[in-house]
């Protein structure tokens, strides 16, 4: 099967075409003949930092979490999924799982679901990782009806399926992003946007909460920026974040009596706990989107497979609106 692998690490260049053998079915997975896979920012860190992450591949190896595409062939007691069905999910690309650059790739049913039946190959490749992030650390915050969420980076991948669940879920949704490109996006999938740039934290925690804070914060900007989560929060707030690897002073946290709840979706591909979860999560999504309340963003910028390592550029390059992928 066609593939692009890489047998360094390092930058985009590392990426080069190669024909694999194409993978066996074993029980409890899926064979998938990959349509799509869209690029996130932990790809090009594996791909960048290597084997300073402990979930690095062997090389060569092939990367790509994400994918949409057709089922070739179901293991041994797989009773849910057929030959032909089209699924969606987030399966590979880190440790001892295939990614999905390549033809084709051996998914664990726990970690897949049905594709929307509304959305492109190309639309439900872009889902599963932001989707279930977002989803994820919505819930654990206790997300309900009538609450007021503040969505930091409400234009990236994570945030802006974040705000459109935020939505789904009944509440009043803000999100922060730069004038223009990005809060024009943030204004048209119903949120009320926020220049991060031209109005500070207590300017908008006054305006839009008479002072008293967001219920909810998700925060998918995280580092420093959970400073203004902090100060975005109210008494007994909930922030969940996706990126939480640097130093924080807490003190504001523990005087307003905050709730930090801390995302991290690939856990249970790394250490094979919890999966079915995922699963789950992709079902849920997956009736979101097919009433008409998910969509996600793709860039303008088209890629095909062997063209992976300009995908990885084009992310890197903060140009991109919307998701990156590459199709097959």
């Amino acid at each position: 099967m066609k593939a692009t692998v890489i047998r360094t690490f390092g930058v985009t260049d590392v990426f080069e075409s190669a024909e694999l053998a194409k993978p066996e079915v074993k029980a409890g997975h899926v064979l998938v003949k990959v349509a799509a896979s869209s690029v996130n920012t932990i790809d090009m860190m594996i791909r960048e930092m290597g084997e300073a992450l402990p979930f690095h591949p062997p090389l060569p190896g092939v990367l790509g979490m994400d994918f949409a595409g057709t089922i070739d062939a179901v293991g041994a007691g797989v009773t849910e999924y057929a030959v032909g069905d089209e699924v969606y999910g987030c399966a590979g690309g880190l440790g001892e799982l295939q990614g999905s650059l390549a033809e084709y790739m051996v998914a664990d049913i726990d970690l897949i679901a049905h594709k929307p039946t509304n959305l492109s190959m190309r639309e439900a490749a872009a889902l599963p990782l932001v989707g279930i992030t977002a989803y994820e650390g919505l819930a654990r915050a206790g997300i309900t009806a009538g609450q007021k969420v503040l969505v930091h980076g409400g234009a990236g991948g994570v945030g802006h399926v974040a705000l459109q669940l935020a939505r789904h879920f009944g509440t009043e949704v803000y999100a922060t992003g730069a004038a223009g490109e990005q809060t024009d996006l943030i204004t048209a999938l119903g949120a009320t946007a926020i220049d991060f740039k031209s109005e500070s934290v207590a300017d908008y925690v006054e305006k839009y909460t008479s002072g008293a804070g967001f219920d909810v914060i998700l925060d998918s900007v995280g580092g420093a920026n959970l400073n203004n989560s902090i100060e975005a929060a109210k008494l007994n707030g909930q922030i969940a974040t996706t990126l939480a690897m640097h130093e924080q002073d807490l003190t504001m946290a523990h005087m307003k009596g905050l709730s930090l709840h801390v995302v991290f979706m690939l856990l249970p591909m790394i250490y094979n706990v919890g999966r079915a979860e995922h699963g789950k999560i992709l079902k849920a999504l997956a009736k979101i989107v097919e009433a008409g309340a998910l969509k996600p963003v793709l860039d303008v910028e088209a890629f095909s497979l062997e063209e992976a390592g300009k995908a990885h550029d084009r992310l890197a390059s903060g140009q991109a609106m919307g998701k990156v992928v590459v199709s097959l």
